[in-house]
């Protein structure tokens, strides 16, 4: 026998091995011997989820007034912003009123003037009629003093009249709240000049808003009165509502259906104007629930390890899922994975296909109530 025989014959028994085990491997079975992993595994829970579509939502206050002011001019102050709760008789504006106050005090002093010559023709009137109580004057003199007397009279009411409505145009100068509420979009700036048709800005009292939303023509067949709808502002805040009115038909121009939904904000927290997201429930229906930490990727594609059986022993058997948008701190499993079936919740990236496991039990999926579900 050679000398290099017994090292030979140990290449060829290793090479052998070798081969062996990376026939298995490539079948996809975890190696002969490989040691159980202690995980935690946990049920797939169905939960109830939404088909819906998301589009833009305008809230607009079913008690907002638009504030425009009673005479021309130029904007002087604003004394308010956007956002801000007043109270009634509160100044918002100020309309420059120098033109206005100059025209009340020409008006009072043409009044003063007027006055001047009523008393004139008053103290007249009395010493003609002494004069021709006495047998003095005749009664024509004396009918003369009494017309410009009355004369004067009427031009001092008529210019007192006057006065007082220039007066009371003063007032309008200033802007004032008519009740309590919260000021909307100022359009307005300092320097403006406005009329009587300038939209200067709104007064929402805040407690009743509707969502307005624009759905597209093709989807407008499935519309109806009573479906959920899910709104949300940028800050994360949500809330709840149904569709309470459906347009008769499209606008032809747009090619839109206009939606509206009531919004509940007893809390203040939404205002008039907000754009918020609106999600357009179409349907719903029952889908188990992934927890994140139990979906590996490799290759672009999900997977998951769900609980089997070899023989008695546990296996962490791999599956292929489709998933859809996460709610909370699961995924909507779309296909794969069966409601009730275990998976493994911890350690995934570790495990391989056929891995002998020692499955501990976790903590359920959390419900949330929230509808989710691929956008349509």
């Amino acid at each position: 026998m050679s000398k290099n025989q017994p090292v030979l014959t140990a290449l060829l028994t290793g090479l052998c091995l070798c081969v062996s085990a990376c026939s298995r491997s490539a079948q996809g079975g975890a190696p002969q011997g490989f040691p159980a992993m202690h995980v935690q595994t946990q049920s797939a829970q169905e939960q109830k989820v939404g088909d819906y579509t998301e589009y833009l939502a305008t809230l607009k206050s079913r008690s907002s007034s638009m504030l425009q002011p009673e005479v021309e001019g130029q904007i002087l102050k604003i004394f308010v912003k956007s956002g801000d709760h007043v109270q009634p008789g509160q100044v918002l504006m100020e309309i420059d009123p120098r033109r206005q106050e100059a025209t009340v005090n020409s008006g009072e002093a043409n009044s003063r003037s007027r006055r001047a010559a009523l008393d004139y023709n008053a103290k007249e009137l009395e010493r003609r009629k002494g004069l021709f109580a006495a047998g003095v004057i005749s009664r024509q003199d004396l009918d003369q003093a009494q017309s410009s007397y009355d004369s004067s009279k009427a031009d001092v009411d008529a210019l007192d009249q006057n006065v007082n409505q220039q007066r009371v145009q003063l007032r309008y100068f200033s802007v004032y709240a008519p009740t309590a509420g919260v000021i909307g979009d100022i359009p307005v700036r300092v320097g403006d000049r406005v009329t009587n048709a300038t939209n200067l800005t709104t007064l929402d009292l805040g407690n009743v808003l509707e969502a307005y939303i624009s759905v597209p023509a093709e989807k407008s067949a499935g519309v109806r009165v009573g479906m959920p709808v899910i709104l949300a502002a940028d800050d994360g805040t949500s809330v709840s509502t149904t569709v309470s009115f459906v347009s008769s038909r499209v606008d032809p121009a747009s090619q839109l259906l206009l939606v509206k939904a009531n919004v509940p904000n007893t809390n203040g927290h939404f205002r008039n104007d907000q754009v918020l997201h609106a999600r357009v429930v179409w349907s719903q229906t029952g889908r188990p629930m992934l927890p994140v930490t139990a979906v590996s990727r490799i290759g672009g594609q999900t997977f998951a390890f769900v609980v089997a059986d070899n023989k008695g022993q546990a296996i962490a058997q791999q599956r292929s899922v489709q998933l859809g948008d996460i709610v909370g701190n699961n995924y909507t499993v779309l296909g794969g994975i069966q409601p009730g079936e275990k998976v493994v919740t911890t350690s995934v990236n570790m495990l391989v296909d056929g891995m002998p496991i020692v499955p501990e039990s976790g903590t359920p999926a959390a419900n949330d109530a929230t509808p989710a579900a691929p956008k349509s």
